[in-house]
């Protein structure tokens, strides 16, 4: 048995070596390791062909959306990159136009959507948008809501549209009540764990870097909220992850490379 973190950021240096390294020592065996522009996807792309068990997506976040697409659709051909995104809206921050982020993720899903890519959806503070462009563009038959921020509400609107729900080191915060209660809600088939590393560190080692050999804190925090085993969730997780990615194909295309 062993953990997928289903999202994550691995440094493009020396860091990302030895997080991989210390994620392997710690039963973490397969990384997702997402792109948020054109730069970091082509970052991410050359580190899964550096490390077994890593593979990358190519994406523009809502952050970046100003910037556009170009570029992106030609690495999405490459056998290591399993998902568009990550894309979405982000109406917390609004670091882009929010003209510009409801272009570009409908783009985006049309690029899943065309080459039967998953797809990688950060949505914050956005939800209702985000609901009616996947409801208008049509959702991918693979879709993960990212580093999920919502509650059983929204955790509900998400499943309705054939969604995974993925949940990050928020769930073990004191103040991730509503996420706990999500948690209760999904399917366990139904629902992946991440870390976002660099970012949003599980309790216990909230306020540090995070690193992807943490996501089995999430993990536990997932299995507390349900009411099962840890190792339900890793069991479950680990399956749902790998079709959800289709890793064995990609693996086998990767060595073919």
């Amino acid at each position: 048995m062993a953990w997928i973190d289903q999202h994550c950021h691995i440094d493009p240096g020396r860091d990302g070596v030895a997080q991989v390294a210390e994620a392997n020592a710690a039963g973490v065996m397969r990384m997702v390791s997402v792109g948020c522009d054109f730069e970091q996807s082509t970052q991410m792309a050359a580190i899964a062909l550096e490390h077994e068990g890593v593979y990358a997506t190519a994406g523009v976040h809502p952050h970046e959306a100003s910037g556009g697409l170009d570029g992106i659709a030609e690495l999405l051909d490459l056998p290591q990159v399993v998902a568009v995104g990550e894309a979405g809206l982000d109406y917390h921050y609004d670091h882009s136009p929010r003209a510009q982020q409801r272009d570009v993720f409908a783009a985006q899903i049309q690029l899943a959507n065309d080459r039967d890519l998953p797809l990688v959806i950060h949505s914050r503070s956005a939800w209702d948008e985000t609901f009616d462009i996947l409801d208008r563009e049509g959702t991918p038959r693979r879709t993960v809501m990212h580093c999920f921020t919502g509650g059983p509400d929204e955790a509900r609107e998400s499943l309705a549209r054939g969604a995974i729900v993925s949940f990050a080191g928020i769930i073990t915060f004191p103040s991730g009540q509503d996420l706990r209660d999500a948690a209760s809600v999904t399917p366990l088939d139904r629902l992946l764990v991440e870390t976002d590393s660099p970012y949003l560190a599980p309790v216990p080692n909230r306020g540090k870097r995070n690193q992807p050999a943490w996501v089995v804190h999430v993990g536990e925090a997932v299995a507390a909220a349900k009411g099962i085993t840890i190792a339900d969730v890793e069991a479950a997780t680990w399956a749902t992850a790998a079709a959800f990615y289709d890793l064995d194909a990609v693996d086998a295309a990767k060595v073919a490379t």
